[in-house]
């Protein structure tokens, strides 16, 4: 049988004024603790009586003593309205400066982008704020699966979501390994793509995503094939590394990898652009001070040094 668990209206109206009271054995010491009127006090606790259906001090005209019902009412009321003052400043503590569990939800690939180079210098601005960072290319529900914030690219963010972008758009670099194209060639333009092996990459919707290609008259997306299809971009840039063919990737995924020579762009006439990332929540208002924290470190970093 399913028990009724809800709080009964006003139960805990007075409360406090009775600790106060209890504490201080004086209705007068007590309104000034509280910062309100003899009258108000009294008011509130012989409400809290009412409800209680039992006297919980004994007063006269000199002094203010607990009854029976007002000692055990105190043993057990005391604790527990600690407990909620406890929890109070606690969570106002959250509310007052960065601190806390900060969970974010990442794509894999941002974390090689764009996280992996802030987060040490951003705990060491925030020792109080834990980062939990979650990389995974399933998008997440923020509200239900417990997230602070998610960063991905802004096409994939949902248009209910505050977006705050991170970074200018990234340029889409179609690549390959000089193995791969001294076996198979170069392509010359979007068609020859056609005649290549290109990796792909299946979308958390289970779609597999074609290629974005900058033509004369603007971005075409162009349905490619190849002989491996991959779930995030980290894999793509391993399977091209290996020389399994041609992927499409932001480029600063792997700008290191261009400027080392193990991997030669091509087509880089026609590439085309994704919007670029984005920090995603669901509302201002929530915007707590660890990822208010967290928004201005990142936006200071990508601005500063992820495409120089």
């Amino acid at each position: 049988m399913k028990q009724d668990y809800t709080i009964p209206r006003g139960a805990l109206d007075g409360v406090e004024a009775f600790v106060r009271v209890a504490e201080r054995r004086s209705f007068r010491q007590a309104a000034a603790d509280l910062d309100i009127t003899p009258s108000a006090i009294s008011q509130a606790v012989r409400a809290l009586e009412a409800r209680v259906g039992v006297a919980l001090f004994t007063r006269t005209t000199r002094s203010v003593g607990l009854t029976e019902a007002g000692q055990r009412f105190l043993e057990q009321a005391r604790p527990a309205f600690d407990a909620i003052v406890s929890a109070t400043a606690a969570a106002r503590e959250l509310g007052a400066k960065p601190s806390g569990l900060l969970r974010l939800t990442v794509p894999r690939s941002v974390v090689q982008i764009i996280l992996q180079p802030v987060l040490a210098s951003f705990s060491a601005r925030y020792p109080d704020v834990v980062v939990e960072v979650v990389a995974s290319e399933e998008l997440a529900d923020l509200a239900r699966d417990g997230f602070d914030a998610g960063i991905r690219m802004g096409e994939f963010i949902d248009p209910d979501m505050v977006a705050l972008r991170l970074t200018p758009p990234l340029r889409l670099a179609m690549l390959a390994s000089p193995d791969y194209l001294a076996r198979c060639g170069h392509p010359a333009t979007p068609a020859d793509l056609a005649n290549h092996s290109c990796v792909r990459i299946r979308r958390s919707n289970g779609t597999v995503a074609p290629w974005r290609v900058l033509e004369a008259d603007g971005p075409h997306d162009l349905a490619v094939t190849g002989s491996m299809i991959v779930n995030d971009m980290p894999t793509m840039l391993s399977a091209a590394l290996g020389g399994a063919g041609l992927a499409q990737l932001p480029a600063p995924l792997a700008a290191e990898q261009l400027a080392s020579g193990q991997l030669v762009e091509v087509l880089a006439d026609y590439a085309a652009s994704s919007p670029g990332l984005f920090i995603y929540f669901p509302s201002r208002a929530q915007v707590m001070p660890k990822l208010r924290a967290f928004i201005d470190h990142m936006k200071a970093y990508a601005q500063e040094a992820l495409l120089n």
